[in-house]
């Protein structure tokens, strides 16, 4: 058994490359900002595009900061599910609503109907 086992460096344990001579790619920071206030910075290289959007840590997506995105998010404000369902209903038809479902709800019947 031991005359077939190799001896010296153990193969593909360590490369046999260097870091001499190697020239990095320019690159450039960008940096990201997500609604939690978390700040991100990722390099890149120059000539490549650096996307709008990122993932923060905290699953959350962030954008560019001072970019045009996040100026515009900033200025608009966020709508809530009562303010996009009073784009579909009055106030007195969602009354009228709760009333029907509030009765089904007190006689036992489906509220899936």
């Amino acid at each position: 058994m031991a005359e077939r086992s190799l001896r010296g460096r153990s193969i593909g344990a360590k490369s046999l490359e260097s870091d001499e001579g190697v020239v990095l790619a320019a690159r450039r920071e960008v940096t990201y900002v997500c609604p939690e206030g978390h700040r991100t910075i990722v390099p890149f290289a120059i000539q490549a595009s650096a996307p709008t959007t990122w993932v923060c840590h905290c699953g959350r997506t962030c954008v560019q900061e001072n970019s045009e995105e996040d100026l515009l998010e900033a200025g608009k404000p966020k709508r809530s599910h009562y303010d996009m369902l009073l784009e579909r209903r009055t106030e007195d038809e969602l009354k009228k609503l709760l009333a029907e479902r509030l009765e089904k709800h007190a006689n036992g019947e489906d509220l899936l109907d």
